[in-house]
């Protein structure tokens, strides 16, 4: 049987070299499921809201926010504010698989619920072979997904099984775990500079606003940069 090949005639990669990259990743992102659901229950949560969050939200840095704001101390406004300032970059990278994907019917919530950095990132590296690009999305999105619930569950149990969560010092990993979904993309000068500008803000500001509000400045930050960086092309 002949290799699948793109545009340009240059093989394809092979279903189980996609496949193999998507379980690697699930692998991966399900060590953070396992802190999130650690952290989620040492920030007040109960195993089975920690466990809806990966289930429903399933956006990494949202998560991270959410319990973040919640186990300082910050309202509910706060945290979903935050989580869902996050989570609206998941809507742009939708923007960019449709014309890739082209979902109809059920297929497209199920493919809005695994529109996640990962499953981007591997489709859009096949974007001159549709299917790959297509397998690439399906195979990492169901491989985080599963893994990452997997991990949240383990991690969320194993914490409610201790008397006092936050005497292992798991509030300093809210901080860590955001820092390390974070780090992979700052890929370039914009993105680095964005990032000490929004840290800068947050700090400065949060002496003197309540938990939560200093990382929606922070945002802000980000989104003035976008709009910055928009008009100057």
């Amino acid at each position: 049987m002949a290799d699948e090949r793109d545009a340009q005639g240059s093989p394809a990669a092979t279903p189980r070299s996609v496949h193999a990259t998507a379980l690697s990743i699930g692998l991966a992102t399900g060590a953070y499921g396992l802190s999130f659901g650690a952290i989620a229950v040492a920030s007040g949560l109960s195993a089975w809201q920690a466990q809806s969050l990966s289930i429903l939200m399933f956006t990494g840095a949202s998560q991270f926010a959410l319990v973040g704001v919640l186990g300082a101390g910050g309202g509910a406004v706060a945290a979903v504010l935050t989580a869902w300032l996050l989570g609206a970059r998941n809507g742009l990278y939708a923007l960019s698989l449709a014309p890739i994907l082209q979902l109809r019917g059920w297929r497209r919530l199920v493919g809005a619920q695994l529109t996640i950095d990962e499953s981007t990132a591997t489709a859009l590296t096949h974007t001159s072979h549709a299917v790959t690009a297509r397998r690439a999305f399906w195979s990492t999105g169901l491989s985080v997904y599963v893994l990452w619930n997997i991990g949240t569950t383990a991690g969320a149990l194993g914490a409610a099984a201790l008397d006092d969560p936050a005497t292992l010092g798991l509030d300093a990993a809210i901080p860590a775990g955001f820092v390390a979904l974070l780090w992979p993309r700052l890929v370039d000068r914009t993105t680095r500079a964005v990032a000490v500008a929004g840290a800068a803000v947050a700090l400065l500001l949060t002496p003197v606003l309540r938990p939560g509000l200093p990382v929606l400045a922070a945002g802000l930050v980000a989104l003035v940069a976008a709009w910055l960086t928009g008009r100057s092309r």
